[in-house]
């Protein structure tokens, strides 16, 4: 089967997570995606471990399979023209470069668009292409620290708190994605491209989604409440016997099934506790009668009991955990790739689950220059070959 953006080609001039996990999602949905590295080094992740498969990164795998790979030096006229050359046959172009590299390559958007009127022109920045902070260099830790993410993860003792991952690299990628998809489906329409214009800093903002609202409705400055929920309660993590586990009770019912669960049945008739508004208020009071029920048996018996009673609720798994979830293998979450060079890889798969048209695994993350014979070689002969007429 053929993939959803097949046919579609994209020039990806970007490094290290937000750009190369953008154009992953396009190239496991069927698009032809072209990673472009400088000559000397490449992407940095190429370089960022341990660990390491036979010298190649973990962190590098992780964001660039189905892409093709050569180098360029875009600070030579004749890298800069052969760009050119593929946006006239191309889809995409995307970059993350600080805003206004590409201009001064002379590879901006008013340039390409040129070139190719229909082209999709996507750049990530740290703060976008507007605004007094356009100029300035944009990383996943300064934007969570900046957004307002970093104030309300934590505790009043621990303090602010990024998350385990780079979650506004993660978020910009995604937002990058659906601008350009949105961009493409656009342009089937009126057959001109345009320009798509993403930044860490909105992307991460935008992140704040009810916690941002609260604030704007009532004046009040959220905190960190660690594994707390402002708005429900209870809604958080409990120890148990050996461990501990989530909890996420949504409405009246589940709080009173939860309470026969736990074996006190009471609580649900106290006034104190009647609804979700009570509880909110009354949580300091509630939250230890709660804890010490659980504190009677173990994750894996209250975790059973609620899934049996319909009651969200969850164990906190680590990764090897998560990696031997049958649910996950059901779903083809992991999965194995056979690589040229280094064997076989392990790799998170795609939660893209479309049914005429599903994800494939078509290219393994690339080397450094692989395809530079098979793509470049054909161009050059041409740039030769004109230079001659």
């Amino acid at each position: 089967m053929s993939g959803a953006l097949e046919n579609i080609r994209i020039i990806d001039l970007s490094r290290v997570l937000a750009g190369p996990y953008c154009t992953m999602i396009l190239g496991d949905l069927g698009a032809e995606v072209i990673k472009v590295e400088a000559l000397d080094s490449g992407d940095e992740t190429r370089k960022w471990g341990p660990p390491f498969q036979d010298d190649v990164s973990a962190y590098y795998l992780t964001a660039n399979r189905n892409k093709k790979a050569i180098t360029l030096n875009l600070k030579e006229d004749e890298g800069r023209e052969v760009i050119k050359r593929l946006v006239q046959d191309s889809d995409v172009i995307i970059n993350n470069f600080k805003t206004g590299t590409m201009e001064r390559f002379g590879l901006g958007y008013e340039t390409l668009v040129e070139i190719n009127p229909g082209i999709v022109y996507c750049s990530i920045t740290g703060f976008g292409e507007t605004g007094p902070d356009r100029y300035l260099p944009g990383y996943d830790f300064i934007i969570q620290g900046m957004s307002g993410l970093m104030s309300i993860t934590g505790t009043a003792e621990s303090g602010p708190q990024k998350t385990g991952v780079a979650i506004t690299d993660v978020l910009t990628g995604m937002y990058a994605c659906i601008g350009i998809q949105s961009a493409l489906l656009e342009r089937s329409r009126s057959g001109i491209g345009q320009k798509v214009d993403i930044a860490l800093y909105d992307a991460a903002v935008s992140a704040l989604v009810n916690v941002g609202s609260s604030y704007l409705m009532s004046g009040n400055i959220p905190t960190g409440l660690g594994n707390a929920h402002a708005n429900i309660v209870p809604y958080q993590t409990f120890k148990t016997a050996d461990s501990e586990m989530v909890i996420a009770v949504g409405n009246d019912h589940q709080f009173a099934t939860l309470c026969e669960v736990l074996k006190v049945p009471q609580y649900a008739q106290d006034s104190r506790f009647l609804t979700n508004p009570d509880r909110v208020k009354k949580r300091d009071v509630l939250i230890p009668l709660l804890q010490t029920a659980f504190l009677q048996e173990s994750t894996a018996h209250w975790y059973e009991a609620c899934r049996k009673k319909n009651i969200p609720a969850g164990p906190i798994q680590n990764i090897q955990e998560v990696e031997q979830d049958k649910q996950l293998q059901a779903r083809n979450m992991f999965i194995t790739y056979d690589h040229p060079t280094i064997g076989p890889i392990k790799m998170i798969g795609s939660p893209l689950k479309l049914s005429r048209t599903p994800v494939t695994v078509r290219h393994h993350p690339p080397n450094i220059g692989e395809h530079n014979d098979e793509i470049l070689q054909p161009l050059y002969e041409k740039m030769t070959h004109k230079g001659e007429n």
